[in-house]
């Protein structure tokens, strides 16, 4: 893939931890507006690699690249526009539970600076993408596990990312609820949006298309391009 066309490049990336390599000399190219699974069992560093694209957590060695920006060598000023770069689904939401949908969502954009009379709008019109438009007033808890992470997909997209990161988004859902937020992560790649999913679900992985790269013990050990996905 080329420079002109990457989003995310990164070169022989190692993340170190006390007990182990949580990354190991992982070299990859992200396309601009190309949905990618990340898949691999559980302790095989997908949750790590997506930390380190938003500077959750430090490389310990090689360099990653996100629009020109060197997540090395950043300038803890510059951290703040990179971060706005992306929308990040958790498996379990992190919403907060003292504040209703609606709030959960504006937060996003307050903190971003967006004019105060343009945020009911976006957040409305967010809701009624993503079928929660009838619960802006709810609390967190009062939500099903599929309707928390609605509005957590909500929240990721509300500021127009250019890259949607999903942390296993369908772990604790039930089959219809991952379907729902399957369909609504294609949706946004259909508008522009470059997606790359973090999981281990052997069923969501087996009706994916496109490109599937496989982790084992931090090191990428198989590339899949398109067709039917067995195994890793």
């Amino acid at each position: 893939m080329s420079e002109k066309t990457s989003i995310i490049r990164m070169f022989h990336v190692f993340k170190r931890y006390p007990t182990k390599n949580a990354i190991f000399d992982l070299s990859l190219d992200i396309g601009r507006n190309e949905f990618l699974i990340v898949s691999g069992p559980s302790g095989a560093g997908k949750s790590t690699l997506l930390k380190l694209l938003y500077l959750a957590e430090p490389v310990s060695e090689g360099q990653i690249i996100i629009e020109g920006m060197n997540l090395s060598r950043i300038d803890r000023k510059r951290i703040p526009v990179l971060r706005r770069m992306f929308g990040i689904i958790f498996q379990d939401f992190k919403l907060i539970p003292s504040k209703t949908v609606y709030e959960n969502i504006a937060l996003v954009l307050e903190v971003s600076g967006m004019n105060a009379r343009v945020i009911p709008k976006k957040v409305n019109s967010v809701l009624r993408t993503v079928g929660m438009e009838s619960k802006i007033n709810a609390y967190p808890l009062s939500l099903s596990g599929g309707e928390q992470q609605r509005v957590a997909v909500a929240r990721a997209v509300v500021g127009d990312p250019k890259i949607i990161l999903a942390d296993e988004p369908t772990g604790s859902l039930d089959p219809d609820s991952a379907t729902a937020i399957m369909e609504l992560l294609r949706g946004y790649h259909k508008r522009g949006a470059t997606i790359i999913i973090a999981t281990h679900d052997q069923n969501l992985i087996k009706r994916s298309t496109g490109r599937i790269i496989v982790l084992k013990q931090g090191q990428l050990v198989h590339e899949h391009i398109e067709g039917p996905f067995l195994n890793f």
